[in-house]
């Protein structure tokens, strides 16, 4: 077993389906059979995992970014106000996490417009 089946023997199956599937897309993208753009969005997808958002940077994207105030912010994420209270708390050691997180991501890169 070489050290790409080890590794992947270790991941959840979810995790082993996506990255097969990235790995087979930059293949045929790297043969021209899939376009850059469909390319870039595959690998934005599959690769790009969220960074940890600090309860500065998520009141920063809330307050200059999404421009709401939390309980507005809280439905566009589809959480709850105590929730998003939490992330902004640096005392409560809460962070955005999984979807979340993913969609804190597209916000702050592409603001509120990419999500409503």
């Amino acid at each position: 077993m070489g050290k790409k089946s080890a590794a992947r023997g270790r991941q959840p199956a979810g995790d082993r389906v996506s990255a097969d599937l990235a790995e087979t897309a930059l293949e045929l993208g790297g043969l021209g059979l899939i376009d850059q753009h469909s390319l870039a969005r595959i690998k934005t997808l599959c690769f790009d995992e969220p960074p940890e958002f600090t309860p500065a940077r998520v009141a920063s994207i809330r307050i200059h970014r999404a421009r709401m105030s939390q309980s507005v912010f809280a439905r566009l994420l589809n959480v709850s106000l105590s929730t998003v209270q939490k992330w902004e708390a640096p005392a409560a050691g809460k962070h955005p996490s999984g979807a979340a997180a993913k969609l804190l991501q597209v916000l702050e890169k592409r603001g509120v417009e990419a999500l409503i």
